[in-house]
């Protein structure tokens, strides 16, 4: 009888095993393979050759761009590196990745940027909000941007418990923000195990120097997030549900579901045009692929364009896809006057003209 049991009770989590390991290929979408679509007048960015994790552009055209994210389990071509933050002034013929001096104090060595987001206050000054992870930790850095000599000065560091595993981040004040929580570990292999077992325990925290808290859950990843240009909707990609949900925000800074807009890919970081409001997305037609990196089968490309989100029939393009000959893991997707940026988690950039 004893033996009876040990048998069914091997057989049971064998069964267990298999089935959390066909839907984790399922929501990694491992079986895809990525159909080209080409746009005729794209280059690479020449001098950002360790990822453009996350891309912001302001209103007069000048796009910051995060380089050299060392995140645990993904691929890095420089771990040895500190991060950057580049700048492009798109207004610019043929236009060029500068990068930003940061300020004396800040600890360069371990700067590990993720998303960003930017703030214009009422006087015109740009403040600059970056994810970062220094020494496998989460934290949120406030910068001022100086346009005059191309600076960034570190203004201070924001930590919290409830900022323990941050993806993105998209700013509504001078020293406020919504962050995403990807998952509730940080640790690679827990981080696995959380993805393996089907948790849904990432959330959306809302962060002040007054108060801090959640104001979003039920996420199996949350990653990408904005603002809807009105202030009235916030947009939040869910990576592992391949799927944009939109939450109205209240006056509190709680946000309320909805609606979810679900598609067939990854969708990491989330641009939305001032203008359009349309959303623009960078994504992972493979995750498999990112997250077991090769470079004879590298992880492809692929760039989605959301219109018109809000309604029963939001229209879905597909603007650009690359197998990874030419780059790997598109993770943003940002556009100004007919130019589109497009950021990697640890590749390339590349420049279109639409």
């Amino acid at each position: 009888m004893g033996k009876l049991l040990a048998v069914a009770l091997v057989g049971m989590a064998a069964a267990l095993v298999g089935e959390r390991l066909l839907t984790l290929r399922k929501r990694a979408n491992a079986s895809r393979e990525v159909d080209p679509v080409e746009l005729p007048n794209c280059w690479l960015i020449k001098g950002i050759e360790r990822g453009s994790e996350d891309i912001e552009i302001l209103p007069n055209g000048l796009a910051f761009i995060s380089s050299g994210l060392k995140y645990p389990g993904m691929q890095s071509f420089a771990p040895d590196k500190p991060g950057e933050i580049f700048l492009m002034d798109l207004n610019e013929e043929n236009p060029r990745a500068v990068e930003l001096r940061i300020s004396r104090g800040f600890d360069l060595a371990s700067f590990s940027p993720h998303g960003i987001s930017t703030y214009v206050d009422e006087d015109d000054s740009v403040y600059l909000f970056v994810v970062n992870h220094p020494h496998l930790k989460s934290t949120v850095e406030v910068f001022k941007f100086s346009e005059d000599d191309s600076s960034l000065v570190h203004l201070k560091t924001v930590k919290h418990d409830l900022l323990s595993s941050v993806n993105d981040i998209v700013a509504v004040g001078p020293d406020s923000f919504y962050a995403t929580n990807d998952h509730y570990f940080f640790d690679f292999i827990l981080i696995l195990l959380e993805m393996f077992l089907g948790l849904t325990w990432s959330n959306v925290v809302y962060y002040s120097p007054k108060e801090v808290k959640e104001v979003a859950a039920g996420f199996y990843s949350a990653n990408g997030i904005n603002i809807s240009p009105d202030g009235k909707y916030i947009y939040v990609a869910d990576i592992l549900d391949h799927n944009v949900h939109v939450m109205e925000k209240h006056a509190n800074w709680k946000l309320t579901h909805v609606k979810t807009l679900q598609l067939d890919t990854l969708l990491d970081n989330l641009f939305v045009d001032p203008h359009t409001g349309d959303i623009w997305t960078g994504c992972h037609p493979n995750g498999m692929k990112l997250l077991f990196y090769s470079p004879e089968n590298p992880p492809a490309s692929e760039v989605l364009r959301i219109q018109n989100i809000l309604s029963e029939k939001p229209t879905v393009t597909r603007v650009y896809a690359n197998n990874g000959s030419v780059l790997q893991g598109s993770s943003a997707a940002a556009v100004y006057k007919g130019k589109l940026l497009v950021g990697t988690v640890f590749h390339r950039a590349l420049y279109c003209e639409l």
